[in-house]
Protein backbone atom coordinates (compact mmCIF):
# COMPACT_ATOMS: atom_id res chain seq x y z
CA UNK A 1 0.00 0.00 0.00
CA UNK A 2 1.13 3.93 -0.88
CA UNK A 3 1.90 6.22 1.68
CA UNK A 4 -0.14 8.75 0.98
CA UNK A 5 -0.14 12.44 2.57
CA UNK A 6 -1.96 15.83 1.77
CA UNK A 7 -0.14 18.70 2.51
CA UNK A 8 -3.09 22.40 1.91
CA UNK A 9 -2.59 25.55 2.30
CA UNK A 10 -3.66 29.01 0.65
CA UNK A 11 0.03 29.23 -1.23
CA UNK A 12 -0.76 32.63 -2.02
CA UNK A 13 1.96 32.90 -3.44
CA UNK A 14 4.31 29.75 -2.18
CA UNK A 15 7.39 30.26 -0.71
CA UNK A 16 10.92 28.63 0.24
CA UNK A 17 8.97 28.06 3.37
CA UNK A 18 6.59 26.06 1.99
CA UNK A 19 8.63 24.22 -0.29
CA UNK A 20 10.76 23.24 1.95
CA UNK A 21 8.01 21.18 3.31
CA UNK A 22 7.05 20.11 0.23
CA UNK A 23 10.37 18.76 -0.54
CA UNK A 24 10.68 17.49 2.88
CA UNK A 25 7.45 15.27 3.02
CA UNK A 26 8.02 14.03 -0.30
CA UNK A 27 11.01 11.95 0.54
CA UNK A 28 8.62 10.35 3.39
CA UNK A 29 5.49 9.73 1.35
CA UNK A 30 5.09 7.51 -2.08
CA UNK A 31 2.70 10.51 -3.13
CA UNK A 32 1.96 13.57 -1.42
CA UNK A 33 -0.78 15.75 -2.29
CA UNK A 34 -0.15 20.04 -2.40
CA UNK A 35 -3.66 21.41 -2.63
CA UNK A 36 -4.52 24.76 -2.81
CA UNK A 37 -7.50 25.44 -0.24
CA UNK A 38 -10.06 27.43 -2.33
CA UNK A 39 -12.12 29.61 0.33
CA UNK A 40 -14.78 31.32 -0.90
CA UNK A 41 -14.60 34.61 0.87
CA UNK A 42 -11.02 35.05 0.65
CA UNK A 43 -9.71 36.86 -2.26
CA UNK A 44 -6.02 36.33 -3.21
CA UNK A 45 -3.67 38.05 -5.17
CA UNK A 46 -3.40 34.87 -7.72
CA UNK A 47 -6.11 33.20 -8.74
CA UNK A 48 -6.46 29.43 -7.63
CA UNK A 49 -5.28 28.43 -11.27
CA UNK A 50 -2.38 30.84 -11.22
CA UNK A 51 -1.69 29.55 -7.54
CA UNK A 52 -1.28 25.60 -8.68
CA UNK A 53 0.34 26.59 -11.33
CA UNK A 54 3.39 27.91 -9.43
CA UNK A 55 3.06 25.15 -7.22
CA UNK A 56 4.22 23.02 -10.21
CA UNK A 57 7.02 24.78 -11.28
CA UNK A 58 8.01 24.93 -7.56
CA UNK A 59 7.59 21.39 -7.60
CA UNK A 60 8.62 19.68 -10.97
CA UNK A 61 11.66 18.27 -9.58
CA UNK A 62 9.91 16.47 -7.39
CA UNK A 63 8.31 13.58 -9.13
CA UNK A 64 5.64 12.17 -6.52
CA UNK A 65 3.78 15.25 -6.46
CA UNK A 66 0.41 16.03 -7.36
CA UNK A 67 -0.82 19.65 -7.71
CA UNK A 68 -4.22 19.66 -6.98
CA UNK A 69 -6.75 22.00 -5.63
CA UNK A 70 -10.29 21.95 -3.66
CA UNK A 71 -13.13 24.06 -2.02
CA UNK A 72 -14.35 20.50 0.13
CA UNK A 73 -13.99 19.89 3.92
CA UNK A 74 -10.36 19.14 4.32
CA UNK A 75 -10.71 16.09 5.71
CA UNK A 76 -12.76 14.60 3.09
CA UNK A 77 -10.02 15.70 0.27
CA UNK A 78 -7.76 13.71 2.58
CA UNK A 79 -9.95 10.33 2.33
CA UNK A 80 -11.31 10.92 -1.12
CA UNK A 81 -7.51 10.47 -2.39
CA UNK A 82 -6.60 7.94 0.12
CA UNK A 83 -4.45 9.90 2.31
CA UNK A 84 -3.45 8.56 5.48
CA UNK A 85 -1.43 11.66 6.91
CA UNK A 86 -2.11 15.20 6.43
CA UNK A 87 1.32 17.09 6.49
CA UNK A 88 1.05 20.91 8.59
CA UNK A 89 4.28 22.88 8.82
CA UNK A 90 5.24 24.85 11.84
CA UNK A 91 7.29 28.01 11.93
CA UNK A 92 6.94 29.47 15.73
CA UNK A 93 5.08 29.22 19.07
CA UNK A 94 2.01 31.25 17.26
CA UNK A 95 1.90 28.80 14.31
CA UNK A 96 1.62 25.78 17.05
CA UNK A 97 -1.54 27.28 19.18
CA UNK A 98 -3.08 27.16 15.69
CA UNK A 99 -2.41 23.98 14.40
CA UNK A 100 -3.56 22.75 17.52
CA UNK A 101 -7.16 24.02 17.67
CA UNK A 102 -7.03 22.84 13.51
CA UNK A 103 -5.52 19.41 14.55
CA UNK A 104 -8.22 18.85 17.30
CA UNK A 105 -11.02 19.87 15.13
CA UNK A 106 -9.57 17.78 12.12
CA UNK A 107 -9.23 14.56 14.56
CA UNK A 108 -12.71 14.81 15.46
CA UNK A 109 -13.81 14.82 11.50
CA UNK A 110 -11.87 11.90 11.31
CA UNK A 111 -9.51 10.50 13.82
CA UNK A 112 -7.86 7.77 11.59
CA UNK A 113 -6.20 10.51 9.27
CA UNK A 114 -2.71 11.07 10.87
CA UNK A 115 -1.35 14.78 11.09
CA UNK A 116 2.23 15.05 10.68
CA UNK A 117 4.19 18.47 11.93
CA UNK A 118 7.18 19.38 10.20
CA UNK A 119 8.91 22.13 12.37
CA UNK A 120 10.34 24.75 9.18
CA UNK A 121 14.42 25.59 8.87
CA UNK A 122 15.13 28.25 11.12
CA UNK A 123 16.09 30.27 7.57
CA UNK A 124 12.27 29.81 6.82
CA UNK A 125 11.16 30.47 9.91
CA UNK A 126 10.19 34.17 9.19
CA UNK A 127 8.76 33.50 5.65
CA UNK A 128 5.23 34.07 5.03
CA UNK A 129 3.18 35.20 1.79
CA UNK A 130 2.09 37.96 3.45
CA UNK A 131 5.63 39.16 4.02
CA UNK A 132 6.44 38.09 0.71
CA UNK A 133 3.82 40.13 -0.56
CA UNK A 134 4.94 42.88 1.28
CA UNK A 135 8.31 43.23 0.35
CA UNK A 136 7.38 43.10 -3.42
CA UNK A 137 4.93 45.74 -2.98
CA UNK A 138 7.88 48.21 -2.26
CA UNK A 139 9.83 46.46 -5.48
CA UNK A 140 12.57 44.80 -2.98
CA UNK A 141 14.41 41.13 -3.84
CA UNK A 142 12.90 38.38 -2.83
CA UNK A 143 16.02 36.35 -3.37
CA UNK A 144 15.74 32.97 -0.88
CA UNK A 145 12.17 33.86 0.04
CA UNK A 146 10.65 32.57 -3.01
CA UNK A 147 11.14 30.16 -5.84
CA UNK A 148 11.91 31.68 -9.46
CA UNK A 149 8.98 31.81 -10.80
CA UNK A 150 6.72 32.97 -7.71
CA UNK A 151 9.75 35.86 -7.74
CA UNK A 152 8.82 36.76 -11.42
CA UNK A 153 5.27 36.53 -10.91
CA UNK A 154 5.25 39.25 -8.50
CA UNK A 155 7.03 41.23 -10.30
CA UNK A 156 4.75 41.36 -12.87
CA UNK A 157 1.86 41.69 -10.72
CA UNK A 158 3.45 44.83 -8.59
CA UNK A 159 5.48 46.45 -11.73
CA UNK A 160 2.97 49.27 -12.27
CA UNK A 161 2.58 50.07 -8.73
Amino acid sequence: MKKIAVYNGSFDPVTNGHLDIIERAAKIFDILYVTVAIHPTKVGLFTIEQRKELLKKATSHLKNVIVDSTDELFMDYVKKVNGQVLIRGLRSTTDFDYELQYAQSNQYLNSQIEIMYLMTKPSHSFISSSVVKEIASYHKPLTGLVPECVEDALKKVYQDQ
